[in-house]
C-alpha cells in the first residue's frame, strides 16, 4: 500500500498509511471521527443556494433539500468557477436510497453505466459477477448503487441489479447514445461529480469504480484509514514517486469530511480554468498538488500491484484485488478481455493453497484490449 501525501498545512507532507482490515466499521469509526462532517452524520442536512453554495443544517438549522443547479460564482483560484454548462439536476431519493445501500460505517459502492453496459453478457453483469466470484466480496455487492441517466440504462439496471438511482437531468438530451469523448459524454462525466459531491454532503463515504472493473478481492484492505481520498494508477511505476504517477480516476475512494466536500467541489469548480471542454481526469491531474496543499487533502496514490489494469497489467494472481479494463478502445475488447481474466480466476480459486505456491500461476494478458491501442 502506497503513503499517504498531504495534511493540514501545519504537519506538512506525511507517509503515514494504515490498513484497513477485516473491521472495516469500527476501524473508520475509531480513527476518524473528528474529520467527520461535523461529526454527526445523522444532523447533516444540505440545501443548495442559487449561487451553488452550499448549507449545512449547523449553517441554516431546517434549511429544506432543494434541487441542484450547476450554477457556481467565479474566483481566481477556480473555487467556486462555473462549469462549462449548467444542467438542473435533481437528487429525488438519493437520501432514502443511501440509507438502503449504505454499510453500517455509511459507505456506499458507486458505479454508472450505460443503456449498451446494461445487457445481458455486457459489462454490467461482468461486473456484478465478479462480487459474487471474488474473496470475501460477495457481501460488498448488497452495497453497490448503481446511478443511470435514462430510461433504458435504468430499466437494463434494475433487471440486474436492485439498487438502482436514475439521475434525472432535465436540461441535457439523455435518450441519444454518446460516444467516448464527445462533448455529452464529457458533460456526464462531469455529473458524475456531482452526485459524489451530494453523497459527500449528506454524511457517507464512498468508493467510485468503474463498471469495466472486475473485482477479484476486497479493495478495502488496500485503503489507508487516514486518507480523505485513494485514488488509483495507470502505472506506479513510470515516475519517481506515486504521487508524480497518472492517476485514473475510475476507482477511487473518499471519506466524507469536510475536505473531501471541499476537494469535490473545487475539483468541479477548476474545470473553467483550462481550455476547451477537458474531462475530469486531466483537471485532477493538473489540480492534485493544489488540493493537497492548499486544502490540506490527505491523499492515497493505489499501487497497480493491488488495484490493476490493462495500462499496467499484471500477470499475477496472488495479490491482485481490482483488474481495470483500462487502455482499451472498444466494449467488445473490454468483455473478451475481462471474460478471459475472469476465467483465469475461477481457475486460480479451484486450486488448493499448496497447488499456488507450486505453479507460477500466469493470467492471460489482455491481446484485444493491447491490439486497440496499437501496442504490440
Amino acid at each position: 500500500m502506497g503513503a499517504v501525501f498531504g495534511g493540514s498545512s501545519k504537519q506538512g507532507s506525511h507517509a503515514v498509511s494504515f490498513l484497513l482490515g477485516a473491521a472495516l466499521p469500527t476501524a473508520l469509526l475509531f480513527f476518524l471521527a473528528s474529520d467527520r462532517l461535523g461529526g454527526g452524520f445523522p444532523t447533516i442536512s444540505s440545501s443548495w443556494r442559487g449561487d451553488g453554495s452550499i448549507s449545512t443544517a449547523r449553517q441554516a438549522a431546517g434549511a429544506a433539500n432543494k434541487p441542484a443547479t450547476h450554477a457556481l460564482a467565479a474566483g481566481s483560484d477556480g473555487r467556486g468557477a462555473a462549469p462549462t454548462q449548467d444542467h438542473e439536476v435533481e437528487f429525488a431519493g438519493l437520501a432514502e436510497l443511501l440509507a438502503r445501500v449504505a454499510t453500517e460505517d455509511r459507505t456506499v459502492i458507486l458505479t454508472s453505466v450505460n443503456e449498451i453496459w446494461t445487457r445481458p453478457n455486457s459489462l454490467l453483469d461482468f461486473f456484478l459477477g465478479g462480487f459474487r466470484n471474488g474473496e470475501d466480496t460477495a457481501h460488498l455487492v448488497d452495497h453497490v448503487l448503481i446511478v443511470t441517466v435514462d430510461a433504458a440504462s435504468f430499466s437494463g439496471c434494475k433487471a440486474a441489479h436492485p439498487h438502482c438511482y436514475l439521475l434525472e437531468v432535465k436540461s441535457m438530451d439523455m435518450n441519444r447514445a454518446k460516444s467516448f469523448g464527445s462533448p455529452e459524454y464529457v458533460e456526464l462525466n462531469w455529473l458524475k461529480l456531482s452526485v459524489q459531491q451530494r453523497v459527500l454532503e449528506l454524511g457517507y463515504n464512498f468508493l467510485f469504480t468503474d463498471a469495466d472493473i472486475l473485482w477479484l478481492r476486497n479493495p478495502f484492505q488496500r485503503i489507508s484509514v487516514y486518507a480523505d481520498m485513494s485514488c488509483s494508477l495507470d502505472n506506479s511505476k513510470m515516475a519517481p514517486t506515486l504521487l508524480d504517477c497518472e492517476n485514473n480516476i475510475g476507482f477511487y475512494y473518499m471519506k466524507a469530511t469536510n475536505r473531501s466536500v471541499e476537494l469535490v467541489r473545487y475539483w468541479r469548480a477548476a474545470r473553467a480554468r483550462f481550455d476547451g471542454n477537458p474531462n475530469e481526469q486531466v483537471v485532477f491531474s493538473n489540480i492534485k498538488r493544489e488540493l493537497i496543499s492548499k486544502l490540506g487533502v490527505r491523499f492515497q496514490p493505489l499501487e497497480t500491484e493491488y488495484i490493476s489494469g490493462f495500462c499496467d497489467f499484471q500477470d499475477h494472481l496472488d495479490k491482485v484485488c481490482t483488474v481495470h479494463a483500462n487502455c482499451c478502445m472498444g466494449l467488445e475488447n473490454k468483455v473478451h478481455d475481462l471474460n478471459n481474466i475472469a476465467a483465469d480466476w475461477k481457475n486460480y480459486t479451484s486450486m488448493t493453497p499448496e497447488q499456488r505456491k507450486e505453479r507460477s500461476f500466469k493470467v492471460t494478458p489482455p491481446r484485444k484490449c493491447r491490439n486497440s491501442m496499437g501496442w504490440v
